[in-house]
């Protein structure tokens, strides 16, 4: 594989873990409103820890 093509494969692979890291936030949050017992419960920003 030439470097291009390597650049090219690596920057691919870091735009699907964002986007696969987006999904993943989301379902968390989904997951946290849906066990939330309080009546008022709204979406809050996931801090990750990275």
């Amino acid at each position: 594989m030439s470097l291009e093509e390597s650049l090219n494969a690596f920057e691919r692979g870091i735009g699907l873990t964002r986007s696969c890291q987006q999904a993943l936030d989301a379902a968390e949050q989904r997951v946290r409103l849906l066990s939330d017992t309080r009546v008022d419960a709204e979406p809050e920003p996931f801090q990750s820890h990275d």
